[in-house]
């Protein structure tokens, strides 16, 4: 059992990170997004500072690498015939292993984006009806704020509520596993949190960047 966690973690932080906005950004654009904008790696400020394609790319691949990682995880579960709450504890594991990847890629001097992308595919494979409302309701707050890193957060905290209320839909998963998806919704809530630090003393003192909305 250790070792499959082992394996599912390292898996899922490898995966994790494969910088694809600082690849996109060098490949259609020129240029390291991490030294424009925001500094971030991550598709909205690829948005900002490099356009609509390579933004795409960037968040469709960042939501991906976490439905890989999961599902990866999910398989070495099945393949040596773990219980649900194994399984389910190598999912949880490569779900926050991905994000902490994305967030200090070892690929790229350990200097990454804020892994909501990558969380948010971990949420929709993991257990697709939170992960769709947790969408939502960021996309909804987003829109009415045009503040990114808000819906973000709001989202994430959502995240652990709905786990200890939701217990079906799970990719792997019962009532018996629920306090540990509670658990591991907090820790990816957590990381979230923390990884938008500089986001919330920005919205603290009413200076954080705005999306704009063109017609």
């Amino acid at each position: 059992m250790i070792w499959a966690c082992i394996i599912s973690g390292l898996i899922a932080y490898l995966l994790g990170s494969i910088s694809f906005s600082v690849i996109f950004t060098k490949k259609l654009a020129g240029f390291d997004v991490r030294e424009k904008g925001s500094k971030n790696a991550g598709s909205t400020n690829v948005l900002r500072t490099a356009g609509k394609k390579p933004a795409i790319l960037t968040l469709i691949c960042d939501i991906l690498k976490g439905v890989v990682a999961v599902f990866i995880a999910f398989l070495i579960g099945k393949i040596f015939n773990f219980d649900i709450k194994g399984t389910a504890l190598l999912v949880q594991i490569a779900g926050v292993c991905v994000v902490i990847g994305h967030t200090f890629p070892i690929f790229f001097g350990f200097r990454g984006g804020k892994g909501v992308a990558t969380a948010l595919g971990v949420l929709l494979v993991t257990n697709w009806q939170i992960g769709l409302i947790c969408l939502v309701f960021a996309l909804v707050l987003m829109a009415i704020t045009r503040i990114v890193a808000l819906g973000s957060i709001a989202a994430a905290i959502l995240f652990p509520v709905l786990c200890f209320f939701i217990t079906n839909n799970y990719l792997v998963g019962d009532g018996t596993t629920r306090i540990s998806y509670l658990i591991f919704g907090v820790i990816m809530a957590l990381i979230v949190i923390f990884n938008h630090r500089s986001n919330i003393q920005r919205m603290a003192t009413g200076t954080e960047n705005r999306l704009i909305f063109k017609k």
